[in-house]
């Protein structure tokens, strides 16, 4: 089996896990769709890494059923889906609106559904698959300080499980990968927010993350990428529902 010429679509594709999966899935030979809200961002990535960018919202359904359909007129079936557009911010319960739980599970959980959804229109087609969702480490556990993050994250996985489930025995696999803390804008973002709220310097904010991660040190975004990769391998059709942790040894 190669994967070269297949297609794949990756949402949040132009900044830090996703773009890592599309370049690590692009010298495989695949043809690569990356998405996001960010025009400029998107363009910029595609230009520098020899990628396709579809300016797509996940919260939008219209916006996710028209751009994965021209995605797929463009360059064919989508057969490789990489679920990876989130969001990633702590709030107390007692400080969490309506708005901050919808905006998170808009995004997190039911931009992962429409996602796959619409990509397994034109996977049907095919004799071959793979769909990857990007949960986290707090899909598997509570994170302290995150109760919404970690119930969009634990949704993730439950929407993977029951995916395999109905399609066992098809040649598509339905996996997750669930990283600790990842080098990526998310760390930094996070940093700067809890030194806000608790006025500690952002070097001491980010170490606590750092420490979260039992080998000491933050996840590069190409650890995660060589773990899609992976699955989407010559020998990998028999993991399917799996929540795969990519997190220095935490257990």
């Amino acid at each position: 089996m190669t994967l070269t010429g297949k297609h794949a679509l990756i949402t949040g594709g132009g900044t830090g896990i996703g773009l890592a999966i599309a370049t690590a899935l692009r010298d495989a030979g695949v043809e690569i769709t990356i998405t996001g809200r960010r025009a400029e961002v998107l363009e910029a990535a595609a230009e520098k890494h020899g990628l396709h960018a579809l300016v797509m919202d996940v919260q939008d359904e219209a916006s996710v059923v028209e751009g994965i359909a021209s995605a797929v007129a463009a360059r064919g079936p989508v057969q490789i889906c990489v679920a990876n557009a989130g969001i990633a911010e702590g709030r107390a319960l007692h400080k969490m609106d309506m708005a901050f739980w919808r905006n998170m599970m808009a995004t997190n959980i039911d931009g992962t559904f429409l996602t796959i959804r619409e990509c397994m229109k034109s996977m049907h087609d095919t004799d071959w698959g793979r769909i990857i969702a990007i949960s986290s480490i707090a899909g598997l556990r509570g994170l302290k300080g995150a109760p919404c993050y970690t119930a969009s994250k634990h949704a993730m996985i439950g929407l993977i499980r029951g995916l395999a489930a109905d399609y066992a025995g098809k040649p598509y696999t339905f996996n997750a990968l669930c990283p600790a803390y990842v080098d990526t804008a998310i760390v930094s973002n996070n940093a700067a927010s809890i030194a806000a709220r608790t006025g500690m310097d952002e070097a001491a904010a980010r170490k606590l993350m750092v420490d979260v991660n039992p080998h000491g040190r933050l996840i590069a975004p190409e650890e995660v990428a060589e773990a899609a990769l992976w699955l989407c391998g010559a020998h990998s059709g028999s993991v399917n529902g799996q929540a795969i942790q990519i997190a220095g040894g935490e257990v």
